[in-house]
């Protein structure tokens, strides 16, 4: 396995496409709100990522067909906007997107909940962001890659939540998907050893009930096999030798997570 370790100069780059991710993703979930079609979440979402002057790498990559993936309810993924799909009052609907800044990319997710929700959606909601704070404790050099998945997972299952298994985090810097694989359930091994300079892109992918997934007909669509709730969050993060710095965090959320 080779995992890229990002120089001084990378590190910045990477630093800067991971601010402008952020600033989308505060800004669009701002704009999310009933009676939008998820084609306008995403048209939107590409109009601000052009606008900072970088270029959405989710768009045609293996021929997804949007900039954005906005997931409903219990689809967990990869949900490919559509004009008919229209968000409802009580929706929560997870943004995934990325963006190539300098020829450096940043990738994140957050899932929103659409004006009230059950407490059912609001815990699920809350939970998968903190699993991810969970797991990234471990993100630091000297542990091991596979101690953040542990965490993840153990945390997760811990309220009974279904830990998707068919999919996971990823490396990331020149290219959208690198070396490692980030699984977010616990491994039989500790995994490599975590080194400085490492880019990972964390994403746990939590259901409220079966971990089980199905993709649906148009091949890209990711749906919870028994029909329950599915949340997303995603962080770009940097491995440096104390504590792990996340690219993605939006101005909004360093002020909830100041204490970490």
């Amino acid at each position: 396995m080779s995992v890229t370790i990002k120089s001084a100069r990378e590190i910045e780059l990477m630093r800067a496409a991971g601010k402008i991710l952020a600033k989308v993703h505060q800004e669009l979930g701002h704009e999310i709100k009933p009676g939008m079609s998820t084609w306008d979440i995403d048209h939107l979402g590409e109009e601000m990522i052009r606008d900072y002057g970088c270029v959405p790498n989710f768009l045609h990559y293996q021929g997804y067909p949007a900039s954005v993936c906005v997931s409903v309810n219990d689809e967990v993924v990869h949900g490919i906007p559509n004009k008919k799909h229209i968000i409802q009052e009580g929706d929560i609907v997870s943004l995934d997107m990325g963006l190539i800044y300098k020829g450096y990319h940043s990738d994140a997710a957050r899932t929103h909940g659409v004006g009230e929700v059950s407490k059912e959606a609001a815990a699920l909601m809350e939970r998968t962001r903190q699993s991810f704070f969970e797991g990234i404790r471990f993100a630091k050099e000297g542990k091991h890659l596979y101690d953040i998945s542990a965490a993840i997972g153990d945390y997760a299952e811990s309220f009974g939540y279904g830990v998707v298994y068919d999919l996971v985090g990823h490396g990331i810097g020149t290219h959208l998907h690198e070396e490692p694989e980030i699984p977010n359930f616990r491994q039989r091994r500790r995994g490599i050893r975590l080194k400085s300079g490492m880019t990972l892109a964390i994403e746990p992918m939590i259901n409220a009930g079966t971990p089980d997934v199905v993709w649906m007909d148009d091949e890209w669509t990711v749906v919870t096999a028994d029909g329950s709730l599915s949340a997303h969050y995603e962080n770009t993060v940097l491995i440096t030798d104390g504590e792990p710095k996340i690219l993605t965090l939006t101005e909004e959320e360093k002020e909830c997570s100041s204490q970490l």
